[in-house]
């Protein structure tokens, strides 16, 4: 089943944006997110069929957010792409350990982001 629901989880209004034109320009639709709390609501409306985390956020942090909903058994199978400054391969690995399906490293390259998303579709 393609891709067509994106949930961004980021504390930044900036990325949010350029983000979201980024994706609605290639006809994803898009909701948006800016802390954990406020992801798992918009997980409970509207089911997206990808969700894109940042990690560093106050509250829960993007690798704790992305643990909680690769354990939930109602979003278990929903892919989740790291989208982090975090550029380490410690970073990456931690991410993936998590339970995140991939990691882009910002500035995010939009091919880069547009091809992964694809892969999952």
């Amino acid at each position: 089943m393609p891709i067509q629901k994106i949930l961004l989880v980021d504390d930044s209004k900036t990325e949010l944006h350029v983000l979201t034109e980024l994706l609605t320009k290639r006809g994803y639709q898009v909701r948006a997110a800016e802390n954990g709390e406020d992801a798992f609501k918009r997980l409970a409306e509207e089911r997206p069929d990808l969700v894109i985390m940042d990690v560093v956020m106050p509250g829960q942090n993007g690798f704790q957010l992305t643990r909680a909903i690769t354990r939930d058994p109602a979003y278990s199978d929903i892919p989740v792409i790291i989208c982090s400054s975090k550029n380490q391969e410690t970073d990456r690995v931690w991410g993936m350990r998590q339970g995140a399906k991939d990691y882009v490293v910002k500035p995010v390259n939009p091919d880069e982001l547009l091809a992964k998303i694809k892969a999952f579709g």
